[in-house]
């Protein structure tokens, strides 16, 4: 467990100057701090990754990216994040994906996510018995 926890360490140090290399370094940045939670109980949400990109004034999405898991808490952080818009997406499995953009302006950022239980896809091919309830029963021929 602990080599995990070092590999997955070493990883995102490795991948952080590659996140921000467009941005300008020179300029403020902020600490993210990221909980993410189930939206019907509250409850943390451990080993959802988030991916961090960073946003261009125009509103692409930049190059680069940066990913981290929550601990067991739900939680996850990181340190260096310049000030502008960023791109914050969760997935974790069992639950739809979360995207926003939130603007990072202070040197402190705290972001909730409430992630949702996927919903039922709908089907021409499945049988629903609040569809049949409508349908008139066929008339007989007289």
């Amino acid at each position: 467990m602990k080599k995990l926890l070092f590999a997955a360490c070493m990883l995102v140090l490795s991948a952080s100057p590659a996140l921000w290399a467009a941005s300008d370094n020179t300029g403020p940045v902020a600490t993210l701090n990221v909980v993410v939670v189930r939206d019907y109980n509250g409850k943390p949400v451990h080993n959802a990754g988030v991916v961090l990109h960073s946003v261009s004034e125009k509103g692409k999405q930049e190059k680069g990216g940066l990913e981290l898991k929550t601990d067991v808490d739900g939680k996850a952080s990181y340190e260096g994040v310049p000030y502008g818009k960023l791109r914050v997406q969760v997935l974790a499995h069992g639950f739809q994906t979360f995207g926003d953009d939130y603007d990072i302006n202070q040197p402190t950022v705290e972001i909730t996510i409430k992630l949702k239980r996927p919903v039922g896809m709908y089907s021409i091919y499945e049988d629903r018995p609040e569809d049949k309830k409508d349908q008139q029963p066929p008339q007989k021929p007289q």
